[in-house]
């Protein structure tokens, strides 16, 4: 009967406050990096040609496995981000994949020679975002083990 008891404890343990407030920054935060992945899967040649030719010469050095794994990084952010939000075990692997995935995107700077012109402050930005999908992740972990997710 504790068994039935300790699951149906753990189902029910009230999240505190900034949980709901972490949990809806992360919904946000994937949203704007989904906003940004569409912004740029979709820029035309006539797009790219408008910009400055650094930033233009880095759109044309990036890789397709780059592109795959933004959008798996920034998707899959998403569910896991609605996955805190609806208190779901799952966030947590979800996470953990968007977050080998912004991390094999970022990894492109250093893998493909024409990428590492790459700005200073784009640098610190990737660094930002690598430390940001860590915590969303360990949120998330930390969440499961509390009983807050079921």
């Amino acid at each position: 009967m504790s068994d039935g008891n300790s699951r149906m404890t753990s189902a029910t343990t009230r999240a505190p406050g900034w949980y709901w407030a972490a949990a809806g920054g992360a919904l946000l935060f994937e949203l704007a990096g989904c906003l940004a992945y569409l912004a740029e899967v979709r820029m035309t040649d006539a797009d790219i040609a408008a910009l400055p030719l650094d930033q233009a010469a880095l759109l044309a050095a990036r890789p397709d496995w780059y592109y795959a794994a933004f959008g798996i990084a920034v998707w899959v952010g998403l569910v896991g981000a609605i996955g805190l939000l609806l208190r779901r075990r799952w966030a947590a692997p979800a996470l953990l994949v968007s977050l080998v995935a912004v991390v094999v995107q970022v990894s492109s700077v250093l893998i493909v020679p024409e990428m590492r012109a790459v700005p200073s402050d784009a640098l610190i930005i990737s660094a930002v975002v690598i430390m940001v999908a860590y915590a969303f992740w360990q949120m998330a972990r930390l969440s499961a083990r509390r009983g807050w997710l079921r």
